[in-house]
């Protein structure tokens, strides 16, 4: 594994420091990588050592490199020369160039049909022109068309958008970009690079540094719409033995006014490895496609999750409500079509749900015994819900825990014992895997040989947002091994999945069992055969 992916994959999940300047309005993407070699010399660098310097990472890094060296070939397979291959073994070598060496990415959008992309790399002569030969030969490849060589590299025009892709060695950089007639933003960098020595100026200490406009991402790369994510930056250092994240959240509405912390105490005891609290979520349920099928009336806008050790199946949810009997009535009529009535309901095994009084209860699952139980308290109504009975304690929640909830304006809290956590978490991920009929992480693969190598390392855990405007949010994060349990959890699945960098994790479909024949009565008419099909016309 390395820390590029890990990094790459908190652009989804993390955010910028907020004094930071804001960025052009033209923005799609920036980003500034140090490179692993940098960051290896930094004396704060355990973090990153611990995480991505043993055997099973290096593993799980050449198998991720060699994943990732055909996705170009696949991305841009409609628009390359019939015939043309994915020119893996000319783009491989220059993956390990992306993660050892300084890097800045910028990607800016046009009134053209197509966005301005530029990509600056800080190599020696011998990686210059070993990508400067490599690349010549994918676009020639791909193009069908020869490069025109220039002073300082080489120069495609072609007549499909992007039309014009350009190579420039600038000193000790390389500046690869692509876009639509013009290369303004590539002329840019390099007289950055000619007169600052590189593109940006970044703060020495950050390893990381990113911009990214999402809404208008995913209007060129149509994958991304299903995420919903606002406009992010995110600055990352590593300090004290850990990660360290900050950023902001810049959202295209202003959230509602924040309810007051409404939370069963008598349901949430110790000991617990994990807490997780967040309040402000129903606008944005109301917009994912993925929670209306499923969603009651008013949506739930608080919700509190906590882990206990040892037994996997001890996770819970609790949410308020206005009146908990009518809220599981609703949900159990959400629910009703998705397991009821039907074996082929895209699960294992056939599910069905049961509502009493006060519980829905979902039978035919083995192992566990999934719930939602409507709950009456001195502080409100709730829904809770689980996949294993939640065994009343003694023990109540710490008052550092309740103080931390008292944070103003506090979005999101969660906190938790990351190594406790990673132990139990995939047995329970792969139970859900399996019912869902996704596939497994198989324990003998390089992203599990990793997880259970770098698990009993890492420490506490934890994660604050708070809001800081009428459509900002604030975060930061401290852990040693800079994702949680459960992102841990997901990218390793992700890492594994067969087309990654998609995550396609679906189980092959099984073909129906065969249909059991009756006897035929005697007197009963005897079908006629059925033609046999004809063969199939082989071509010539």
């Amino acid at each position: 594994m390395n820390k590029l992916l890990t990094l790459s994959f908190w652009t989804v999940m993390a955010v910028a420091v907020a004094a930071r300047p804001a960025p052009p309005p033209d923005l799609i993407a920036r980003i500034h990588f140090v490179g692993t070699e940098q960051i290896s010399a930094d004396t704060n660098s355990a973090a990153f050592t611990n995480l991505f310097c043993s055997a099973a990472a290096q593993a799980l890094r050449e198998r991720t490199l060699e994943k990732l060296s055909h996705f170009p070939g696949a991305w841009f397979k409609a628009r390359i020369a019939a015939g043309a291959g994915d020119e893996t073994e000319q783009l491989r070598p220059l993956l390990d160039d992306l993660l050892k060496a300084e890097w800045f990415l910028e990607i800016r959008d046009t009134t053209n049909a197509a966005p301005e992309t530029a990509l600056a790399i800080r190599l020696n002569a011998a990686r210059a022109q070993l990508w400067q030969e490599n690349l010549a030969a994918v676009v020639q490849s791909w193009t069908r068309l020869s490069p025109a060589k220039t002073t300082n590299g080489w120069l495609l025009k072609k007549d499909q958008p992007p039309n014009l892709v350009r190579f420039t060695r600038a000193g000790d950089w390389v500046v690869l970009s692509w876009g639509q007639n013009e290369l303004p933003l590539s002329d840019g960098v390099i007289r950055r690079i000619q007169t600052e020595k590189r593109p940006t100026p970044v703060g020495k200490n950050y390893w990381l540094t990113a911009d990214l406009d999402w809404p208008c991402l995913a209007r060129w790369f149509a994958p991304l719409k299903d995420f919903d994510f606002p406009k992010l930056g995110m600055q990352v250092i590593g300090r004290n033995g850990n990660l360290r994240f900050a950023g902001k959240f810049t959202l295209t509405q202003p959230l509602s006014p924040l309810e007051k912390w409404r939370m069963p105490t008598n349901v949430i005891h110790q000991p617990f490895v994990s807490f997780t609290a967040v309040r402000g979520i129903g606008p944005w349920l109301k917009r994912q496609s993925w929670a209306q099928r499923y969603e009651i009336q008013p949506p739930p806008d608080q919700f509190f999750i906590w882990a206990l050790p040892q037994i996997a199946f001890q996770t819970y949810a609790v949410t308020p409500v206005p009146e908990a009997n009518a809220a599981l009535a609703q949900l159990h009529a959400k629910l009703s079509p998705v397991f009821n009535g039907s074996s082929q309901n895209g699960f294992l095994f056939p599910l069905t749900t049961l509502l009493t009084n006060n519980e829905i209860a979902w039978q035919g699952m083995p192992f566990a015994a999934p719930f939602v139980r409507a709950l009456h308290g001195p502080a409100g109504d709730f829904l809770l819900g689980g996949f294993f009975p939640n065994v009343a304690r003694s023990q109540p929640l710490p008052s550092e825990l309740l103080k931390q909830l008292n944070t103003p304006n506090l979005v999101y809290y969660h906190w938790e014992i990351t190594a406790e956590r990673l132990k139990s978490l995939p047995q329970l991920s792969q139970f859900i895997l399996m019912v869902t009929q996704h596939k497994q992480l198989d324990a003998n693969s390089a992203a599990a040989k990793w997880l259970n190598q770098i698990g009993p390392t890492l420490g506490n855990s934890v994660t604050e947002v708070t809001q800081t405007g009428p459509n900002e949010l604030a975060f930061t994060r401290t852990a040693p091994g800079g994702l949680t349990a459960v992102e841990l959890t997901a990218l390793a699945n992700w890492l594994e999945a067969a087309n990654f960098p998609g995550c396609d994790l679906r189980s092959p479909v099984r073909p129906p069992p065969p249909r059991r024949l009756l006897p035929r009565a005697p007197g009963a008419p005897v079908a006629p055969a059925r033609p046999a099909p004809a063969p199939p016309v082989m071509p010539h």
